[in-house]
């Protein structure tokens, strides 16, 4: 009879450490191991998932695509252990008991694509439970530190050092217009794409960005004849105008159906949008939170996985 081979958990609590953290030094003070010994905890880990896991980009590591698949899962698993270790939490936790306020900050595509979704669940298991979403702003950085936040959900670049920070899903940018666009009939080319008249969301009115900088790079120079606050004003723009407008192809997906616009895959080597939410460790073992950050991984799995887009027209 062939034995099982014997499970580590232990090597799953590395695993989100090594996950949340993007280093093994990162890692390491985490769970309070020494560097080597984390190292060696990558070794297995890699082993055991016949994966590297983090590889190196630069200075940084940045995880694969397996580890980005596993990410929420993992965390889902170590939270759930974790609360049997707390006192006074575990199965006895009851959403349907629970009267508090959650302050969710995102970008407003976030908020109406995942934040309209939450409301609704919380309305059926937490009915105890309001939500305050509202949008980022200039000096938004410190607002899981100071608390006026209790969950961060977007690309969140520059976190403070203490932030835990879970990637939830990957959104890919496609171009976006109105049905029987002219920009539609034929090949989307680089230079057919800069030569069209554009319209760019910038919370804080910026005209330019990585689009132009890849257009730069072949020689060509797109013109930005407006910028509006948000990505919903933008597609609320290209719904009723000839301007191109640019969306998250699964974020934006309810708007592009509800506008009846189409969208396009935008003819330049943009980089992915990597979405994670991120909070304070003062709330890594409370139930609540806990329950607040399931909800988000399990509307994110509604969502689907992103489809190439289509230029219907």
């Amino acid at each position: 009879m062939q034995s099982t081979p014997s499970l580590d958990l232990n090597l799953l609590v590395a695993l989100d450490a090594l996950l949340a953290e993007g280093s093994v030094t990162g890692a390491a003070q985490r769970l309070h191991l020494s560097a080597p010994a984390m190292s060696r905890t990558l070794t297995r880990i890699r082993r055991a998932l016949d994966d590297p896991v983090l590889v190196r980009a630069g200075r940084h590591m940045v995880p694969t695509p397996r580890a980005l698949e596993l990410a929420g899962e993992v965390r889902e698993i170590v939270e759930r252990a974790e609360t049997v270790f707390t006192p006074g939490t575990g199965s006895s936790f009851e959403p349907a008991t629970l009267e508090r306020t959650f302050t969710l900050l995102a970008e407003d595509a976030l908020l109406t694509g995942i934040g309209m979704r939450l409301l609704e669940r919380v309305r059926t298991e937490a009915p105890g439970v309001s939500l305050r979403l509202i949008p980022e702003g200039p000096g938004e950085s410190t607002a899981l530190r100071d608390g006026s936040a209790d969950l961060e959900l977007g690309v969140v670049n520059t976190p403070a050092p203490e932030t835990r920070v879970e990637h939830i899903f990957t959104d890919t940018n496609v171009g976006v217009v109105r049905r029987g666009h002219p920009l539609l009939e034929g090949e989307i080319t680089p230079e057919r794409f800069a030569a069209a008249d554009h319209v760019t969301g910038s919370r804080r009115g910026r005209l330019h960005g990585p689009i132009d900088e890849l257009l730069a790079a072949q020689g060509l120079r797109r013109r930005v004849v407006a910028s509006v606050p948000t990505l919903t004003s933008t597609l609320l723009v290209v719904a009723q105008t000839d301007l191109v407008g640019r969306t998250g192809l699964r974020l934006g997906a309810a708007h592009v159906a509800r506008l009846g616009l189409a969208t396009f895959e935008i003819p330049l080597e943009l980089p992915a949008l990597p979405i994670a939410q991120a909070w304070h460790p003062r709330y890594e073992k409370d139930p609540a939170h806990c329950w607040l950050r399931r909800c988000v991984r399990e509307i994110v799995r509604d969502l689907g996985p992103a489809r190439s887009a289509s230029a219907d027209h």
